[in-house]
């Protein structure tokens, strides 16, 4: 009978793993969650972890998270792993460890975990606890991009734009920020405006980059809104509209935009 609770128990976890995470999870889930986990369910172990790490349902703890985490990869559960290495990376609830948050990331990217992927990729890039290594940086990200995993997509677009790790090839990075801005990344929607600007990858057209800077304005992007207020300033895909030019620049310089504080400040404005 034991065997059959535990199991019935499980099926409702595994049926409903994540239900909690964008909302509060229930007394219900939590207490289920508790009960497993000290029984040794590395998924529900993972889901206390995640639970107390973003304070949904309980007071945020990290000491709590780390604990729960700690008991979910010793059985190898790969989000587990990747969270472990967050905090190392953060340095929550831990001195900032970039070694160590290498070391857990690792362990997840080769379970196929696409976030873990796409830090790995950002550890070898900026040699954050391992040596600086531009193709270890674009394959990781690639693994990632596959998945459909924005950051690393807009990774590679990068890695693609200026030949790090693989050769530079502009149709291959509008490729890769197209996808990304397509999941509203901001910082790929500004990238692809700036290769409709400027013609690479794609043919010039002002209209598309224009269109790009202003989804990645919305979002609050610095500086897609002083490629904005350019494109305002030189009526490029849009008539010339020095009011709407300096509306851009000035919140782009708010934001700390050196090149829009430059502007302003030779407008008499900064």
């Amino acid at each position: 009978m034991k065997d059959y609770i535990i199991g019935l128990l499980a099926g409702i976890l595994l049926l409903s793993p994540c239900q909690g995470f964008g909302e509060t999870p229930s007394q219900t889930e939590i207490t289920q969650w508790r009960w497993l986990a000290k029984g040794g369910n590395a998924t529900a172990q993972y889901n206390l972890g995640l639970m107390y790490y973003k304070g949904q349902g309980v007071p945020q703890n990290y000491a709590e998270a780390l604990k729960w985490y700690r008991l979910s990869v010793q059985q190898g559960h790969a989000k587990a792993q990747y969270q472990l290495g967050l905090m190392y990376d953060k340095g929550q609830g831990v001195p900032q460890n970039y070694a160590e948050a290498a070391k857990w990331y690792h362990l997840a990217a080769k379970q196929g975990n696409a976030s873990a992927q796409s830090n790995m990729g950002v550890m070898y890039e900026n040699a954050k606890g391992v040596p600086q290594n531009y193709a270890e940086a674009a394959k990781w990200y690639f693994l990632a991009a596959k998945q459909g995993n924005a950051n690393a997509q807009y990774n590679m677009g990068v890695m693609y734009e200026n030949a790090k790790g693989v050769p530079q090839n502009y149709a291959e990075a509008v490729k890769w920020y197209r996808l990304a801005a397509a999941q509203g990344l901001a910082e790929a929607q500004s990238n692809l405006g700036v290769m409709y600007l400027h013609g690479q990858g794609v043919q010039q057209n002002y209209v598309e980059g224009l269109k790009w800077f202003r989804l990645a304005a919305a979002q609050g992007l610095a500086q897609a809104q002083f490629n904005l207020g350019l494109m305002y300033s030189n009526g490029h895909g849009v008539l010339q509209n020095y009011d709407e030019a300096l509306k851009w620049f000035r919140q782009a310089a708010q934001q700390g935009d050196v090149s829009a504080q430059e502007i302003l400040r030779i407008l008499g404005e900064h």
